[in-house]
């Protein structure tokens, strides 16, 4: 008999998806900026860090960052010295896994919309008086839209199809770590085709619809933003 969508999965994937999305451009716009701007001989480095979860296998990741979190790493007893449990397989432990794993997903889209910036309009901001964070929020920001939606979808749909590191570090507690593609493998192992078709449809929908809403914006033209 199906068992239907796992809509508890979907709502924790969807949960996880913001989140990650939301810290990772917090963090990664600053980032993508210094990588820009404030390039140095060792940034190779810092990129490729950046950059290495596209080619390192998830799993491997999800193993190290599992180490990292367990009961006797620092990581691990300075977070259960504050909250008192551990943070392998919990939802805290899921987050701090897809940051890493999604982080080139949202960086390199903004770091590539603010290297195409026109650097004589970001030198007219200073030459008119706008401070760096006046220049940055009003004229750079603006400017790199495209990029910053970019890197928002792309964080997203990453994050919500994740398996092998969410698998590793969160495990498959219904309702903590169980997240999507997980129920999807759980219900193909049940041999319970129809439920995991179903779900994997409407990810497909889901994803189609988030890439073709970026295309379609990315294709309006935008106007310049005022400095002032």
């Amino acid at each position: 008999m199906s068992g239907g969508i796992d809509w508890q999965a979907i709502a924790l994937s969807v949960r996880l998806a913001v989140v990650v999305v939301s810290i990772l451009l917090v963090l990664g716009t600053p980032l993508a900026w210094w990588l820009t701007f404030r390039r140095k001989r060792w940034t190779f480095l810092v990129e490729a860090v950046v950059a290495l979860p596209l080619v390192l296998p998830p799993t491997v990741l999800g193993f190290y960052m599992l180490l990292a979190m367990g009961p006797h790493s620092p990581l691990g007893r300075a977070w259960d010295a504050l909250t008192g449990h551990g943070l392998a397989f919990t939802f805290e432990g899921l987050v701090l896994a897809s940051l890493f794993y999604s982080l080139p997903f949202v960086v390199q889209p903004i770091a590539t919309a603010f290297a195409q910036l026109d650097r004589t309009i970001l030198e007219a901001s200073a030459t008119l008086g706008a401070s760096p964070w006046r220049t940055f929020t009003r004229v750079t920001l603006p400017l790199s839209r495209d990029g910053l939606l970019t890197a928002a979808v792309l964080g997203f749909a990453h994050t919500l199809g994740e398996f092998g590191v969410v698998l590793m570090v969160g495990g498959n507690l219904p309702g903590v770590t169980r997240t999507v593609s997980i129920s999807i493998y759980d219900q193909v192992q049940a041999f319970d085709l129809a439920a995991a078709n179903a779900t994997a449809l409407l990810l497909l929908g889901v994803s189609f619809a988030a890439l073709a809403a970026v295309y379609a914006v990315l294709r309006k033209p935008w106007a310049v933003a005022p400095i002032a």
